[in-house]
């Protein structure tokens, strides 16, 4: 780790970096500028699905990027068809539509809700979104998130959102009683930068019977713990339920970016041509790294080694860290964890960093580990090894 920040003085200072410029990766592994080594236990924020220079997924780029990388969503992709197929599978819905970032697959799911009400009549259609929710960084997908300081200084928001609290059927049974604008309720299964803070499976439930009573659209933001995270394809699927909109990105591409929003029948003929539309989505290179991602997680059993790891992780943290002084919970599912303590912890960020791990802290006070889901029992070990002794130091000094 350098002892001093690299100067970007022409690169707009949006970001809290670390002194680190990485240079390459391997597995789970990656190294800086220095030769310094890490244990990756970040993945890109869930998006490094495969690690680092997988030897499946590298050779499959190259060759498309020696075939095409671009063209234009005026042809015809034939891969881009397999793709959204392949998705429509394994999550029991019926259409995809490709975009290039998880914020554009939101806001994509959000004009979908919009138009749902426009065409049943609504003029003002609103959705239901939760607290501590993070959604995007545009102005409507920010108007979604429940972070107000993501939202201080870009006012006005945008209108048209009631805001619940997680886990609290009667909450929303309240704040939409009456309500006939009421079109769509979009939460994260399992939310990432409000906390790794996961929805009941009862209250998915429960919030399944209440979107079909109402006609409403039920919409399950997926970006950051689908693709296998949690040890199934998406994790809404441990509640039993699907969907009505799903948006996807990050670990759908291993590293190149895509993002898709994908749709069941209440939802998949919404748009029409002229009503949505991107430049980048569903080119040739991002869709050939979402079918070779979702290949080789096929064939490496990678939705079983999220489940097995994670538990084994989970398990050791809870083993040396509950009754710790400090320590409030250890939460997730497969390898989306979170560790929450009593107090800001920012600074453990660069503390793991020195020890060599890298991970990220998000809602001020919770550990979040979202590691490559190739994360072997071993380095499930080597993480506990490194990141508990800096936790119980940290909270030892604090108190």
């Amino acid at each position: 780790m350098s002892n001093a920040a690299p100067v970007e003085p022409h690169v707009m200072n949006t970001y809290g970096r670390l002194p680190i410029a990485l240079s390459h990766g391997h597995g789970c592994r990656v190294w800086d500028v220095d030769g310094k080594e890490y244990l990756d236990a970040l993945g890109g924020i869930a998006v490094n699905t495969l690690g680092h220079a997988h030897p499946k997924l590298v050779p499959a780029l190259q060759n498309q990027i020696a075939r095409l990388i671009h063209t234009s969503n005026y042809y015809y992709n034939p891969a881009t068809e397999q793709l959204a197929a392949m998705l429509c599978e394994r999550s029991g819905l019926d259409k995809v539509f490709f975009c290039s970032s998880g914020l554009e697959a939101n806001e994509a799911a959000l004009k979908l809700a919009r138009k749902f009400g426009h065409d049943k009549g609504i003029d003002k259609p609103e959705i239901v979104v939760y607290e501590k929710a993070f959604h995007g960084r545009s102005i409507a997908t920010l108007s979604a998130t429940g972070n107000p300081k993501v939202q201080a200084g870009f006012g006005p928001l945008v209108e048209g959102f009631i805001r619940v609290p997680l886990n609290d059927i009667e909450a929303i049974k309240r704040a939409t009683a009456g309500n006939p604008n009421v079109v769509a309720v979009f939460f994260e299964a399992i939310q990432g930068e409000g906390g790794v803070n996961p929805m009941d499976a009862d209250y998915m439930r429960e919030m399944r019977a209440l979107c079909d009573a109402n006609d409403w659209l039920l919409m399950i933001d997926e970006v950051q713990c689908g693709m296998g995270r949690t040890g199934k394809w998406f994790a809404h699927q441990w509640a039993g339920i699907q969907p009505d909109v799903m948006p996807l990105a990050k670990g759908l591409g291993s590293g190149v970016p895509i993002g898709a929003v994908v749709a069941g029948p209440k939802a998949a003929n919404i748009f029409q041509p002229g009503n949505h539309g991107t430049t980048f989505g569903g080119n040739p290179l991002a869709v050939r790294a979402g079918l070779e991602t979702i290949r080789i997680m096929e064939e490496d059993g990678l939705l079983e080694n999220a489940a097995q790891v994670g538990l084994h992780l989970q398990t050791a943290l809870l083993t040396q860290l509950m009754g710790v002084a400090g320590v409030k919970q250890v939460r997730g599912k497969g390898l989306m964890l979170g560790i929450e303590l009593d107090r800001p912890c920012g600074v453990l960020v660069n503390r793991c960093a020195e020890a060599g791990l890298l991970l990220s802290v998000t809602a001020d006070s919770v550990i979040r580990m979202v590691p490559p889901l190739i994360l072997s029992v071993a380095e499930a070990d080597e993480i506990v090894a490194k990141l508990v002794p800096l936790i119980k130091a940290f909270l030892a000094e604090q108190a």
